[in-house]
């Protein structure tokens, strides 16, 4: 079942796709979130959350527009982000510590932030297919270069030559944006 048979099934509420959907799809969300969330309860919380997130969102998501496999990751990685920053502004009693001063960033910093990641965001869609997937699946999956390698059919040195090169065209193409 390919994934837009996969979304319109899950949009009609059909049982098998259900199960279908957490087969091929939960190993996944487990392989993002793991990283990021030591505490296994936290883990399962998390994809609890995810799960939440995706039945409540499916009905709007576009298979023609991103793959299951694009947006699932997506959600799941700031699903994770999330909790781990909530967990750490919180004592073990679970009471916000009145002691860590209040990062929170001011509207000017929330701006910058914003027009920093679309310009971003932005620069990577203009590289190769290659070299766009390449800096995805180690920045941005958090994939150790070996794996990357290895899947990849590239050598460790290659793939790490790759990615300076593609990190050193993408602070060139962005100086102004950060610097400017």
């Amino acid at each position: 079942m390919e994934d837009a048979q996969l979304v319109c099934a899950l949009q009609t509420g059909q049982n098998r796709a259900i199960e279908r959907f957490q087969t091929a799809y939960i190993p996944l969300l487990r392989y993002i979130i793991t990283p990021i969330l030591a505490d296994e309860r936290d883990r399962e919380e998390c994809l609890s959350d995810v799960l939440f997130r995706v039945w409540d969102s499916i009905g709007t998501f576009d298979p023609r527009q991103s793959a299951l496999s694009t947006w699932l990751p997506y959600i799941a990685r700031n699903a994770a982000l999330n909790r781990r920053r909530a967990n750490e502004r919180r004592r073990e009693d679970g009471n916000l510590d009145e002691n860590r001063p209040d990062t929170a960033d001011g509207p000017e910093q929330s701006l910058f932030k914003a027009e920093s990641v679309q310009a971003m965001w932005a620069a990577v869609k203009r590289l190769s297919r290659k070299d766009r997937e390449l800096f995805l699946r180690k920045y941005y999956y958090y994939q150790p270069t070996a794996q990357v390698a290895a899947e990849s059919g590239l050598t460790v040195r290659s793939v790490e030559g790759k990615l300076y090169r593609i990190r050193k065209h993408l602070q060139s193409e962005l100086e102004g944006v950060f610097h400017g």
